[in-house]
């Protein structure tokens, strides 16, 4: 039985449930196919509401980088200086793994390119205007946050990757693993600043 009410908002809100449901792969697999069958309607149906599964992945994560904004805010509205940064890396491991499928959703730069994705590259600069608010907490030079910004991402995603994938399977607490991660980044960029020419 079609399901009644559904728009725009209800078939965005579906296929974040598809996601969901597809755990670390769920972006990536998302098809209108798995939206209909949740929706109770045939494929061609969605197109009243959204123009195609483009629209509606631009859609999703934009959503999902706007959460993942949220939670760096989040982070920032109970930390500052030097426990800004480690507060927003554990805020972006904890949606990780609440939330594969909206993380992987984050991830890529296939909306650099898309000149229907303004929305979604303008989250995504808020997303690391929140990044480079934290490294300039520790003291970053202007010319060097950017390089700062890249590595803590990098960091942080190749942990969250790995855990994800079930890549840690040593008995050792993966929290600690996590915190010393983190602890090296917030020192190695502390001692940049140290060091930056006056």
């Amino acid at each position: 039985m079609p399901r009644a009410g559904l728009d725009r908002s209800a078939v965005v809100d579906l296929a974040l449930a598809a996601v969901d449901a597809g755990g670390p792969t769920g972006f990536a697999d998302l098809t209108l196919s798995a939206v209909a069958a949740r929706a109770g309607v045939a494929v061609p149906s969605l197109y009243k509401h959204v123009p195609g599964l483009p629209t509606l992945r631009r859609e999703v994560a934009l959503v999902c980088i706007e959460q993942v904004g949220d939670a760096l805010r989040a982070a920032r509205a109970d930390h500052d200086g030097a426990d800004l940064l480690p507060a927003m890396a554990r805020a972006m491991r904890s949606f990780a793994r609440r939330w594969p499928g909206r993380y992987g959703a984050v991830q890529g730069a296939a909306w650099v390119h898309d000149p229907d994705a303004q929305a979604v590259r303008e989250a995504s600069v808020r997303v690391v205007a929140e990044l480079v608010d934290a490294v300039a907490a520790l003291g970053v030079p202007d010319d060097r946050r950017i390089d700062a910004v890249r590595a803590v991402r990098a960091s942080v995603h190749g942990f969250v990757v790995l855990e994800l994938d079930g890549g840690f399977g040593m008995p050792d607490d993966v929290d600690a693993s996590f915190d010393f991660l983190v602890a090296g980044l917030v020192g190695g960029l502390e001692r940049l600043a140290t060091n930056a020419p006056a």
